[in-house]
């Protein structure tokens, strides 16, 4: 890695944060907005979904590697967490009993992890915007 790499290699690491977020953020909205479908163009009601992260992982010519950021490697139905059965009799989708299944999606838990997703997404943020101003500053003492 010659010298601009390793200049820019902060603001790469915290742009792939930002990415990553994001995709969270979007994940953990269609899950909100979907937290009572019950019945979902698949059959069944809406399974909450997840976000895998991965390493984005550098290989030097000497073999050695680093981690330079981080990637949402996919979005997973979560398939640990129990469906939701509740006695709803006349619902549209109630089985012979009125018994409906709904999604495994608790608002609460969706929320908190909006939050973290958020603050995640604001600590990349102000590592990009300190980049920016260290080397606006940079460019100001050169001139």
């Amino acid at each position: 890695m010659d010298g601009i790499d390793k200049l820019f290699s902060t603001m790469h690491t915290a742009a792939s944060g930002l990415s990553a977020e994001r995709a969270r953020i979007d994940v953990i909205a269609e899950n909100i907005a979907n937290a009572r479908t019950t019945r979902t163009p698949e059959g069944g009601p809406y399974r909450r979904k997840l976000v895998r992260f991965e390493p984005l992982v550098e290989r030097a010519a000497d073999g050695s590697s680093r981690i330079t950021g981080v990637r949402a490697a996919a979005v997973v139905e979560d398939v640990t967490s129990p469906m939701e059965r509740l006695r709803v009799p006349g619902h549209p989708d109630a089985d012979a009993d009125g018994w409906v299944e709904f999604p495994n999606v608790n608002a609460t838990r969706e929320m908190a992890d909006l939050i973290t997703a958020m603050r995640s997404y604001e600590a990349n943020l102000a590592v990009h915007e300190s980049f920016v101003e260290m080397a606006e500053r940079a460019l100001a003492i050169l001139r």
